[in-house]
């Protein structure tokens, strides 16, 4: 059965959307509008570590999301990154069928589209290409793309800096709970945490009012390291509204995921959110989720616990917690 993807419908110059994509009345965008103008915080990784510690562990607690700058990653190595990305979304349809994932075969890695299960079904405008980074054990480089050319050297430099960057953040979250700054790392896999890129691509939508690039959700991940372009989308659930997320140039969007929150026992939240799409132009996004691997048990560290405060999560192997979430069947 052929999948029918979201460019192809794009370039089709299609006037009005597909049932399938017109999301019920209380989720479509016109009727459930974004707070405009507020700003996440912002944390400058060249401050002194105390002060880091100190706003990461805050902006963890009360957002679930903040962005950081002054990272390391430089803004060439960003600009490559997309530029890869958006090379492999330009190929003509057949080469980029030759990369296709097989999802109801087990096969998730690779080119894909959300397919339609039942009638009732709705479904995301987007399209994606989403392959494992890490560990160097679980990686096939078979699956990734050979077009462009630069695709393998530029995402393996860019692993480098993400496994950087992501044992920084887990170590300052740590010294954020009082622990030692391994105790997430440790908990999540160490060596073997497994990183994961998932290439988002929202072609221009003809109703995006009616429809949503990915609808709300937190992430399975511990963390989310997020690269969007200039076209904004991006939108996270705070005080029982959606806020929209500004476009900041070089920086680097951070989720916290599901795994640091049941670790924290809920002290730093999974932020809940959605990608909202746009008439004119090409949203993209380049997301690396940081997991442990399946056989990691997580659960309300024994260190935050005590008589006051109990654990709020029960304690059960990543890989069955994913097999939960994806099947939407109670944790």
């Amino acid at each position: 059965m052929e999948v029918q993807r979201v460019q192809v419908l794009a370039l089709g110059g299609l006037h009005k959307l597909p049932e399938h994509f017109i999301r019920p009345a209380h989720e479509q965008p016109e009727n459930t509008k974004a707070i405009e103008g507020l700003s996440l915080p912002v944390i400058s990784l060249s401050q002194p570590h105390d002060v880091l510690v100190q706003e990461i562990s805050a902006a963890s607690k009360e957002w679930g999301v903040f962005l950081i700058k002054d990272h390391g990653v430089a803004p060439s190595l960003i600009k490559q990154l997309q530029e890869v990305g958006q090379g492999f979304f330009e190929l003509p349809k057949e080469v980029k069928e030759k990369y296709a994932n097989v999802p109801s075969e087990g096969k998730f890695e690779g080119y894909g589209t959300k397919m339609i299960k039942n009638p009732d079904q709705k479904v995301e405008w987007v399209d994606y290409y989403f392959h494992l980074m890490s560990p160097p054990s679980k990686v096939n480089h078979a699956i990734w793309p050979k077009h462009p050319s630069e695709y393998r050297e530029v995402t393996e430099e860019y692993t480098k800096e993400i496994l950087r960057m992501t044992y920084q953040i887990f170590a300052l979250l740590s010294e954020g709970l009082n622990l030692e700054s391994e105790a997430l790392r440790s908990q999540l896999g160490g060596d073997e945490l497994e990183v994961e890129m998932k290439i988002n691509m929202y072609p221009p939508c003809p109703q995006p009012e009616l429809a949503l690039g990915v609808e709300p959700h937190t992430d399975m991940s511990a963390l989310t390291i997020l690269i969007p372009n200039d076209v904004p989308g991006l939108q996270i659930w705070k005080d029982d509204s959606w806020v929209a997320v500004d476009y900041v140039p070089d920086a680097l969007y951070i989720h916290i995921g599901d795994q640091i929150e049941i670790l924290s026992n809920g002290k730093y939240r999974s932020i809940l959110h959605r990608s909202v799409v746009n008439k004119e132009r090409t949203r993209m996004s380049w997301a690396v989720f940081c997991c442990p691997p399946g056989e990691a048990e997580i659960g309300p560290l024994p260190q935050l616990l005590d008589e006051q405060n109990p654990a709020k999560y029960s304690t059960k192997t990543y890989a069955e917690f994913r097999h939960r979430k994806i099947n939407k069947l109670p944790q």
